[in-house]
């Protein structure tokens, strides 16, 4: 892991130079699209980039213990749709919500994390998945996760992973899928107790790329 990373500071530096002062605006004809189809072998469905349902997550980090953590949750298994997979708190953005307003809002539902407890420090780019979402990720710090309680209803459990861990490119590897009659590549990473892979592997990916650049 690029030196500064490991410590709220040298992260607060690296974030400050790195990520986006604003929401990225929906793609424009020419724009290059960051989303699943960024791996080889995925072409994007042009149809619902340009019709992409508006969504937003938090990625929330803490330095409550050395080194730093990012928080995760793995989808309760009764949901219809993406049950059991490790996301970010986040979803659909209601009408008039600011990107960031329904990050904060999704998760104080989904984890009980009063807003008043994160600290945005910017965005990633946009990032459209294969199942028709424009995702803004909001990057914030949090101040500590040993607190935060899962809505049953949405959320099986909350959980942290290092930031060694995710920010650490060679435990990462390539799995496929087929899906709607194509196969599917999408990064996976494994660490005891939870399979991480998809759009969250993903973002994990270009937090890290953005930050080490920066």
């Amino acid at each position: 892991m690029p030196a500064g990373l490991e410590s709220h500071d040298g992260f607060v530096r690296r974030a400050e130079r790195a990520l986006l002062r604003q929401p990225e605006p929906p793609r424009q004809p020419g724009d290059v699209i960051l989303g699943d189809h960024r791996i080889a072998g995925f072409a994007p469905d042009m149809e619902r980039i340009n019709n992409a349902v508006e969504a937003a997550v938090l990625v929330p980090v803490t330095f409550d213990e050395p080194g730093g953590r990012i928080i995760l949750t793995e989808r309760s298994h009764k949901l219809r749709k993406h049950a059991g997979q490790v996301a970010f708190p986040g979803g659909r953005v209601d009408p008039g919500e600011t990107a960031l307003e329904s990050a904060l809002r999704e998760a104080e539902e989904e984890i009980n994390l009063d807003r008043s407890r994160v600290t945005p420090l910017g965005f990633l780019p946009n990032y459209y998945t294969g199942t028709g979402f424009r995702m803004t990720p909001v990057v914030a710090l949090v101040d500590r996760a040993d607190d935060l309680v899962p809505n049953p209803e949405e959320v099986e459990r909350v959980f942290t992973t290092p930031l060694s861990v995710l920010f650490n490119m060679d435990r990462y590897r390539l799995d496929s899928l087929v899906w709607e009659g194509r196969r599917r590549q999408f990064y996976v990473v494994d660490q005891p107790g939870a399979h991480i892979w998809g759009a969250t592997a993903a973002l994990c990916r270009i937090l890290f790329e953005r930050l080490r650049d920066a």
